[in-house]
């Protein structure tokens, strides 16, 4: 059985899904960025504050979690209406809490105790493999044509992925689901090496792929219950 990571990221196809609103997503969604940019201003002072806190006492305050795990999940849930994945055409609600009706959501369970000599390193030294994979995946670092390594603007991996299933969905009205179990895994590899860099968790993010819509470290839905599947 596949070890469950403490982050679990969801998602799932929310059709029927427009064959031509992907195209003006990014404009429809200039409010959120807006809040975006200064929530993650505050995520990365509280991270900072989070980050004394656990050196001293070894605990990540719970309201400071509380709230980077709510803007972590704002992220996410404008990722997929947006170039993330492009799997809903519900706009996502300008909100920190968790909502099981909307088809995105992220979670991390809280930390009891944390590692004080861990808070000095795994953010910058031991999460280094992390970001090259992560800088691939979302954008920043590419291969060039002659095979060497270099910065690259614009978006990674996921991102043409994603155009890739608006382009398919654009001509045929079907949301290509093998493209999308893959979006979401590699989005997931990416919000487990942000949780595991902001702090949140000691355990280091496997160099795994999980796809699909629903993360593996999620629990069976109670009967009645509509569960995240791909």
């Amino acid at each position: 059985m596949t070890p469950a990571y403490p982050a679990r990221l969801e998602g799932r196809i929310d059709e029927p899904v427009s064959r031509l609103l992907w195209l003006v997503k990014w404009a429809l969604l200039i409010p959120h960025f807006f809040c975006l940019v200064g929530l993650w201003i505050a995520f990365s002072v509280l991270t900072i504050v989070a980050g004394f806190s656990i050196l001293f006492t070894a605990r990540y305050p719970r309201g400071i979690f509380e709230f980077n795990v709510g803007v972590i999940r704002w992220t996410w849930r404008v990722g997929f209406y947006g170039i993330s994945a492009f799997g809903t055409d519900r706009y996502p609600p300008f909100s920190l809490r968790s909502d099981p009706d909307y088809p995105a959501d992220f979670h991390v369970d809280y930390p009891e105790r944390l590692s004080r000599g861990l808070v000095l390193v795994k953010w910058w030294l031991l999460a280094i493999p992390q970001y090259v994979v992560v800088a691939v995946l979302a954008g920043g670092l590419g291969l060039s044509a002659d095979g060497t390594w270099r910065m690259a603007g614009g978006g990674g991996v996921i991102a043409l992925l994603a155009l890739a299933a608006g382009v398919v969905l654009a001509v045929t009205d079907s949301y290509p689901r093998p493209l999308f179990d893959v979006v979401m895994g590699l989005n997931r590899w990416c919000y487990r090496v942000l949780t595991y860099a902001a702090l949140m968790r000691d355990e280091y993010p496997p160099f795994r792929y999980d796809g699909g819509g629903t993360d593996p470290g999620t629990p069976p839905p109670v009967q009645g219950e509509l569960p995240f599947a791909a």
